[in-house]
């Protein structure tokens, strides 16, 4: 497709999501255009009628002065209006598409499943709502001045002619050598702005990742090389807009120069034009001023002309989002069981995209409705992976996964706070009670430090909840995940960062108040594996065996040399090992 198409889509797309507002901005760009060159007549003849009588003798009534002044100050309130209503309504319309622009791509974000998300850059998604957004828009602003302004230069185009032949015929040449020296400039800018558009985007990206990772980039003293990671991106920005505003400067200094020396010229060859009697000083006048008011509209035209590239590069990002379809929702793949079962796998298996070995293999699972299963393996046996294949998070390539209807709520390994309250965190937008929150609390062992906390259930967790410490945000998450006293849990470690007394508290608090709720939890500590009512064995992605923790670690050689493992990890710290 040709840029000038291109561009045309893009500016029609834009438009169209607002298309009553643009159409106010335009109509009050072309009153601005016609009113301008009203100006110029009205200039043409106050000057003959008014100025130049005055100094004739006999002087100049009094009502042509006021019919004057009142033409001048006519025509320049109704200037005003439509540079007024042009601004207001481009202002509007420019925002207004950014907003429809961002809520767009944030419903793209939260539509799309989370099997989407693993393959994108968070950093990346947040350049693309926001400095991708706020780059398409910025052609929309100049672009109803510019349609006004070939308004302008047509009707002025008339108009000038109709004054002096000679002269207007000259004027008018200029204009497709202005448009043309402007379409240059925009061609070979074009490069430069999809260069820089698409280094700031990384650049985003990386700034947000490195900022999500702060306390680990502190912790590895890893900040210098980060600092020169991100200022050789930042320098990529730079080169590319250096060369862009190196290439604007050239052709802005060429467009100055073109009208300026064209007046001269004007001025020069329209006074022998009125010694000759061929024109009268106010057409003059008014033909220079015409011809001058042209030349900061015409300049419009170029930097409407040169924002195009930018911003279509910004819209393209913005449009790879937007246009990329949907992924398949896993939890569209999941049926609903019967009875007394809440989990019930037959012949699940799940590969990733472009692996061979399945993660999980063949699992055949039944679980029964209110009790604890505990998932325990070595690393890398496809324990998370079974998980979100419960809960609807990756669908089976083979298989199926049926859980009991209700809701499903998820505790993932690392506990993710929100930068609000421990209210907004544990209510996450659900009408809830302070007496239902407090009880959520309660059954996650939170409610004793959440009263202790400054303002209590309305204290501040600040972003990602760096105020408390990771058992605190754990047992908040899991106040999360109870308050509904959903029908399903199912936890990656859920209680991992809690001490055994904190976690036997809270699993036997599940077992008491919530005594029809299904747990299914990724588990590695002996005393949380202990409580469970099956516990799971798998390896390499297969359940080798399961039942309860007892029976493995006297039949399975392997669990209980795993099992045994976990004990040694956890108690090496305390024995002084480094």
């Amino acid at each position: 497709m040709s840029r000038a198409r291109r561009y045309a889509r893009f500016v029609r797309e834009l438009v169209g999501l607002h298309p009553k507002l643009f159409a106010a901005a335009v109509a009050g760009a072309f009153v601005f255009a016609l009113f301008t060159v009203a100006s110029s007549m009205a200039i043409e003849w106050v000057i003959d009628h008014v100025v130049e009588p005055a100094f004739q003798p006999g002087g100049v009534d009094r009502s042509t002065v006021v019919a004057g002044c009142a033409l001048i100050i006519g025509v320049g309130i109704v200037r005003a209006v439509g540079v007024v209503a042009r601004r207001s309504f481009a202002g509007m319309t420019q925002w207004r598409v950014a907003e429809t622009l961002a809520n767009r791509i944030s419903e793209r974000f939260v539509t799309q499943p989370a099997s989407w998300h693993r393959r994108h850059s968070d950093g990346q998604l947040v350049a693309r709502a926001g400095v991708d957004v706020e780059t398409s828009i910025s052609a929309l602003a100049p672009i109803p001045f510019a349609s006004g302004t070939v308004l302008l230069v047509f009707v002025s185009a008339i108009y000038l002619i109709a004054t002096d032949l000679t002269l207007g015929l000259i004027a008018v040449a200029v204009f497709p050598v202005l448009i043309i020296v402007n379409v240059i400039y925009q061609h070979r800018v074009d490069a430069h702005f999809d260069a820089a558009q698409q280094a700031l985007g990384e650049f985003s990206g990386a700034v947000h990742e490195s900022f999500e990772a702060v306390q680990l980039v502190k912790a590895y003293g890893a900040g210098d090389r980060e600092t020169m990671r991100l200022s050789a991106m930042a320098s990529n920005i730079r080169d590319a807009r250096v060369r862009a505003v190196y290439l604007r400067g050239s052709f802005e200094a060429l467009l100055e120069s073109i009208p300026s020396l064209t007046n001269i010229g004007l001025i020069v060859l329209g006074a022998t034009r009125v010694r000759s009697g061929d024109l009268t000083i106010g057409e003059l006048s008014g033909f220079i001023y015409m011809f001058t008011l042209l030349v900061f509209p015409l300049r419009i035209i170029g930097y409407a002309l040169s924002e195009l590239p930018h911003a279509d590069a910004g819209y393209r990002r913005v449009k790879a989002v937007l246009d990329e379809p949907l992924d398949p929702d896993p939890i569209d793949t999941l049926g609903h069981t019967h009875g007394e079962l809440a989990v019930h796998l037959d012949g699940a298996s799940y590969t990733y995209p472009g692996e061979t070995t399945p993660v999980v293999a063949d699992a055949d699972l039944m679980v029964p409705r209110g009790t604890v299963t505990a998932i325990v393996g070595p690393t890398g046996a496809g324990k998370s992976t079974m998980i979100d294949l419960i809960g609807g998070v990756l669908a089976p390539t083979s298989g199926t996964v049926a859980v009991t209807p209700g809701t499903t709520a998820i505790v993932f390994q690392e506990a993710f706070l929100f930068g609000g309250t421990v209210r907004d965190n544990v209510a996450v937008g659900l009408d809830l009670t302070d007496d239902q929150v407090w009880e959520a609390l309660g059954w996650a062992c939170a409610d004793g430090f959440v009263r202790d906390l400054p303002d209590g259930l309305e204290t501040t967790v600040g972003e990602r909840g760096v105020t408390l410490s990771g058992g605190q945000r754990q047992r908040v998450a899991l106040a999360r995940a109870l308050v509904t006293e959903p029908a399903l849990v199912l936890g990656d470690e859920p209680t991992g960062s809690l001490d055994p007394a904190t976690s036997r508290v809270a699993l036997d608090n599940l077992r008491d108040a919530l005594e029809h709720t299904t747990v299914v939890m990724v588990a590695s500590r002996p005393s949380t594996i202990a409580l469970a009512d099956d516990v799971l064995f798998v390896e390499l992605g297969r359940i080798l065996d399961h039942g309860k923790h007892e029976r493995l670690m006297y039949d399975v050689p392997a669990y209980r040399e795993l099992v045994e493992a976990f004990e040694t990890d956890r108690a090496e710290p305390a024995g002084g090992v480094s």
